[in-house]
């Protein structure tokens, strides 16, 4: 299954200052550079609102989503093809965004939802552990068919179940574009937790020869027989 409820509008104003100064007065003014291209047209360069798209981004549908940008009285479709965040300040510094068309299929990483985990025999019944070892997938489609997430229905696995890229059932017009280089990667297993080893622990004062125990005391080696 997947879903594509969400619809997003975005707005923002066309820039023609460009540069690194440029970009660090947009960034002064809470604003954020940005760029839109692809689609057969020119590259323009952006200016986004900070809180605004920061609020848009809170959502994890917007990142899989035919986005609507609107440019003044223009408006084009359009997806989030990169962003870059500060390294450790709730800041965004730069948002790229790719046109699509109609006709022309799309390259997107999407989310994976895992459902029905509560159910799976092998952690509900055997004490299994879920371990999600993918929790997206790169998939290509057209712009019509492009799902905000693929949910992966895993009630009925066993203890030492493993399910793989090819296990999960895509939508109408959906590709994975891994399988189409036969590379089936797992997603998702159950098995049962790693014991953790209990360290051995050191013979109390008690059980140390009194011999050895008098001669660390004193600081000396003890004697040999």
């Amino acid at each position: 299954m997947a879903s594509k409820n969400h619809t997003f509008e975005i707005e923002a104003a066309v820039r023609h200052d460009k540069g690194k100064g440029a970009s660090r007065r947009l960034r002064r003014e809470d604003k954020i550079p940005g760029v839109v291209y692809g689609g057969g047209k020119e590259a323009v360069s952006l200016s986004f609102e900070h809180k605004k798209l920061a609020k848009s981004l809170e959502n994890e549908a917007f990142y899989s989503h035919i986005l609507t940008l609107k440019t003044g009285t223009d408006s084009e479709r359009v997806i989030l093809k990169d962003l870059q965040r500060h390294p450790y300040k709730a800041r965004i510094l730069h948002v790229d965004l790719q046109r699509v068309r109609a006709d022309e299929k799309l390259h997107m990483s999407v989310p994976l939802h895992f459902i029905g985990g509560e159910k799976a025999p092998g952690a509900k019944d055997a004490g299994g552990m879920i371990s999600h070892i993918e929790t997206d997938v790169e998939i290509a489609c057209l712009p019509d068919d492009l799902p905000e997430y693929i949910e992966v229905d895993i009630s009925g696995m066993q203890l030492n179940d493993i399910l793989h890229l090819s296990d999960i059932k895509v939508p109408k017009g959906v590709e994975i574009v891994a399988l189409a280089h036969e590379d089936d990667k797992p997603i998702v297993s159950i098995h049962m937790p790693r014991e953790e080893e209990v360290p051995t622990e050191a013979p109390e004062a008690s059980e140390v020869p009194a011999i050895e125990q008098e001669a660390e005391d004193k600081g000396e080696e003890p004697e040999e027989k």
